[in-house]
């Protein structure tokens, strides 16, 4: 058994509870971020069945007619890859927990977003939960237990001591050695070569086997120069004229097709900008990070010896995509009320890298350095929105530099500087 199907998901305990609760429940991710391990583990504690519509029998037999398909089977029935029999399947599980309203009577597990999957009729509104599955956390990677990954819920805790003393510092190296590898299951284990090979064959098995799955009838052959052009602008607003200019493919369609497709199936993420009238107005353009720091690497033929280079262009971008993806796994498998995440800039300049509201609209504010020390000009734009929040008595909480030193620092009324380990090493 490879070790990673050992390694205990946060997500376990929240789609375990969604099954308590919760007629259907859809566990979405990225492909080969761990959605087929966990539904063993899960259908061995539940004592579900659990078929497979990767292969061709199931799937032939669910085509041909899902309601029978379903009945077949003794419940909870586990369908992993559902979205390969679409709107019928989705449709028949509607019949069937329409009529029983037991919780816990499936699980469906698949790589494409519930809610855009191609000709879905029916969103399963009030009878589903839906749960996102990332690749792993670096908490998870590293084994450090239910605790780790903990940042962004300590950073809204007044009462949270973030300088303990008791933490493992890492070299800049071992950062970007972390960085360059990202978080999917299977490669943790892997040399580099061997690495550098799986991310290869992952892109192309999404690009000729999901992707014309999910988009029948579109042309897709830019998609391998789409994929490079947005990895190389990682961290970026998004621009449509510019990409547009560099992959020959016209604004409209990038907006309307290419973008949202390549959200649909977890390969991107746009994070919006934020403004609550801070400033007479905010730049409304949103920042467009890969969902994995180690698959935009491999996609751009970048390793960790590359990002030690002095000036290497793409360190600040790499490290401040590493950053979000980890907050994102954070809000996925946070209890309670969850934060938002966006990214913030005004007009006149200042401009911070994550906030992260509270539903009670508190915030925290976060900027990402690629440096191994601080000073107080990287917390200007902390500063300055602190201040603009205070005037109007808006809840700000915490200014946060995360870097790749070694030192946790205060610079001033709620401004702390904080290693990048801080954000899954556990209290």
């Amino acid at each position: 058994m490879l070790k990673y199907q050992t390694r205990l998901r946060h997500a376990q305990r929240i789609t375990e509870n969604a099954l308590k609760s919760f007629r259907v429940v859809v566990l979405n991710g990225p492909r080969q971020s761990g959605k087929t391990t966990l539904a063993g583990e899960l259908a061995r504690s539940f004592n579900a069945t659990i078929v497979s519509l990767d292969d061709a029998s199931y799937f032939e037999a669910c085509q041909t007619d899902p309601a029978a398909f379903l009945s077949a089977f003794k419940r909870p029935l586990f369908i992993d890859e559902f979205q390969r029999a679409g709107d019928k399947l989705v449709r028949a599980v509607k019949m069937i927990v329409d009529s029983d309203r037991s919780p816990g009577q499936f699980l469906l597990t698949g790589s494409s977003r519930f809610l855009t999957t191609a000709g879905l009729s029916e969103s399963l509104a009030g009878r589903a939960a839906i749960i996102d599955l990332w690749p792993y956390s670096q908490g998870e990677v590293e084994q450090l237990g239910p605790d780790a990954d903990s940042l962004l819920r300590r950073l809204f805790d007044p009462e949270a001591n973030l300088n303990q003393t008791n933490r493992k510092y890492l070299s800049r190296n071992e950062y970007l050695q972390i960085i360059c590898r990202g978080g999917f299951p299977e490669i943790q284990d892997l040399t580099d070569e061997a690495k550098d090979i799986w991310f290869d064959s992952y892109v192309a098995t999404i690009i000729e086997r999901d992707v014309p799955l999910i988009a029948r009838g579109r042309h897709l052959s830019e998609l391998p120069r789409l994929l490079r052009v947005i990895a190389s602008r990682t961290s970026q607003e998004m621009n449509v004229v510019s990409v547009g200019a560099s992959t020959g493919i016209d604004r409209s369609t990038l907006s309307r097709n290419y973008l949202p497709l390549l959200e649909s199936i977890y390969l991107i993420r746009q994070l919006p900008s934020w403004s609550r009238n801070i400033t007479a107005r905010a730049v409304k353009h949103p920042k467009i990070h890969f969902t994995d720091s180690g698959l935009a690497a491999s996609i751009l033929g970048i390793d960790p010896t590359g990002l030690l280079l002095p000036n290497a262009p793409l360190l600040g971008p790499l490290v401040e995509t590493f950053v979000i993806d980890e907050l994102v796994r954070q809000v996925s498998f946070a209890s309670g009320s969850r934060p938002t995440l966006y990214h913030f800039r005004s007009p006149d300049g200042p401009q911070i890298d994550v906030i992260a509201e509270a539903p009670d609209g508190k915030v925290v504010a976060i900027e990402v350095k690629s440096s191994t020390f601080v000073d107080r000009s990287d917390f200007k734009h902390l500063s300055f929105l602190r201040d603009k929040m205070d005037k109007v008595s808006q809840p700000f909480v915490k200014g946060v530099v995360i870097y790749l030193g070694d030192k946790v620092l205060p610079f001033g009324d709620r401004l702390i500087a904080l290693p990048l380990c801080h954000i899954w090493q556990s209290e």
